[in-house]
């Protein structure tokens, strides 16, 4: 299963942006988008931010993500 975690951009060098989720930031590749700035939200994949969406349904896969951690063992 592949999964995308959505991040907010804090900053862009050249085709690299400076992204941040949970406290954590990393360094992700602009290559396959266009258009984004700085506060975008973008959701990334193995290091390459994939698509822009918007800021709640970053949110919203954020409390998701957070609702799968918080399950109990079965």
């Amino acid at each position: 299963m592949c999964l995308a975690i959505p991040m907010r951009v804090v900053a862009i060098e050249g085709h690299v942006a400076r992204c941040e989720a949970g406290g954590i930031e990393r360094d992700v590749s602009l290559f396959l988008l266009q258009d984004i700035r700085v506060d975008d939200f973008v959701m990334v994949h193995v290091g390459y931010a994939i698509q822009k969406i918007q800021a709640q349904v970053a949110r919203s896969a954020w409390e998701a993500y957070d609702g799968m951690i918080r399950m109990p063992d079965h």
